[in-house]
């Protein structure tokens, strides 16, 4: 029963079918988890190859973000592990419609759901972060500003495709939980009534229904006449 609802569970194809590169590529929400990717790559990227400055008088490099290493550190973090966490989910889309457990699916797609939320929350503490120690650094026309402001777009952008990732996971989970319990009426619904053995013995036949004799009187026998 679980492996026939599964097979259309959770917004996902029929299990066991052909792989379909170009419709995989098509779907909203491999589109939006590729932007999310992309723009994790730009900002790390930005900041790997010129978040970091040398100062006049001392060889150490510092981050260019109101001399804060704490924001380059976490702007990198949060883009490498959401690189890394888009690729994996990117795998697991294409082997998605291949889980023929609806248990399986269940679990992926909340782990996709909880991770985007929590990433769109964290993109948005690294978005407000770098704004406002941007906004304190002194002499930034002096710094390669390009980069900070490329870290700092590429932040807000991915508040709204994580969010929007977050969204579509939510959207899977719903269709899945309604399709399941479909699939459960319909079943329910196709299932025939139980027959039951007869407990009647082979070859046996009731006889035909025959009236009841009347009770004859006794030849000879006359009531007694009431004395009054």
């Amino acid at each position: 029963m679980e492996t026939g609802a599964a097979a259309s569970a959770y917004g996902a194809s029929l299990a066991g079918g052909d792989f379909d590169l170009w419709g995989f590529i098509k779907q909203p929400q491999t589109i939006v988890r590729l932007f999310s990717w992309l723009f994790a790559i730009v900002v790390f990227g930005s900041i790997t190859g010129e978040g970091f400055v040398n100062q006049i008088h001392s060889s150490v490099p510092v981050c260019v973000f109101n001399r804060n290493d704490a924001a380059c550190h976490y702007a990198m973090g949060v883009g490498v592990l959401g690189f890394m966490a888009c690729v994996a989910f990117l795998v697991l889309d294409a082997y998605f419609p291949h889980i023929s457990n609806a248990t399986e699916r269940k679990r992926i797609v909340i782990a996709d759901f909880a991770f985007s939320g929590v990433w769109a929350g964290l993109w948005f503490v690294c978005f407000c972060f770098l704004t406002n120690q941007w906004s304190n650094t002194k002499h930034a026309e002096l710094l390669p500003e390009a980069a900070a402001r490329a870290a700092i777009a590429f932040s807000f952008f991915s508040i709204v495709s994580w969010g929007l990732l977050g969204f579509f996971a939510m959207q899977r989970y719903r269709q899945g939980v309604s399709d399941l319990g479909q699939s459960y009426a319909d079943s329910a619904h196709s299932e025939a009534p139980p027959t039951y053995p007869s407990t009647t013995p082979e070859g046996f036949q009731q006889p035909p229904f025959t009236p009841k004799p009347e009770p004859q009187e006794e030849p000879g026998y006359e009531p007694p006449t009431p004395v009054f």
